[in-house]
């Protein structure tokens, strides 16, 4: 008597646990391999999000030192405005000593008789015209405004005797030894 042992419903138990086991490991493996991607992804989504905020960061700092820039800037132009204008009043104040010093040394060396009608100031040259009682007090107004600081020797133009005999109108030029100035009229009278 031979003894059959029949091992096809071994194999197929085996056959059966080798591919149970297979699925097991391929669900693990599936299971492990999705953690892992999710588990990528979530680092990969952290490290965006934090780039994403050190970008808003550099953004808003970089938004605030434009800003402080263009007031650098501002102010800076406000600056060279504000010189610009304090040349401009230095200017102003200079020429209005100076035309203020003109007319005092007009008015010092004035003589006694003598009254200026008509002042006219072109560039350097002052044109004047004056009267006065006789030819004296003519040459003694041109002797003392020669002497006068910040004028020329005056230059006699015209002298005229009044019609009625009450006295002489003359014109005279003399060059200012200053630096120009303007007259802010062009009249004065007594």
């Amino acid at each position: 008597m031979s003894i059959t042992i029949n091992l096809l419903a071994w194999r197929e138990e085996r056959r059966e646990q080798h591919t149970r086991r297979f699925y097991t490991v391929i669900l693990l493996l599936l299971i492990a391999g999705i953690a892992l991607g999710s588990g990528v992804s979530h680092v990969y989504q952290r490290m965006l999000g934090a780039q994403e905020q050190r970008n808003v960061y550099i953004a808003a700092h970089i938004e605030r030192y434009t800003h402080e820039i263009s007031e650098a800037e501002r102010t800076v132009l406000q600056g060279e405005q504000l010189r610009q204008q304090l040349t401009r009043f230095q200017r102003l104040l200079q020429q209005r000593t100076q035309a203020a010093q003109l007319f005092n040394n007009l008015a010092a060396s004035l003589g006694e008789g003598v009254v200026f009608q008509h002042l006219e100031q072109r560039h350097n040259r002052l044109s004047v015209s004056a009267a006065a009682e006789d030819e004296r007090q003519i040459t003694e107004q041109l002797r003392r405004l020669a002497e006068m600081p910040g004028f020329d020797i005056p230059v006699l133009s015209e002298m005229v005797s009044d019609p009625q005999g009450s006295g002489r109108t003359f014109h005279f030029e003399v060059t200012l030894t200053q630096p120009s100035v303007s007259l802010a009229g062009s009249g004065v009278s007594p």
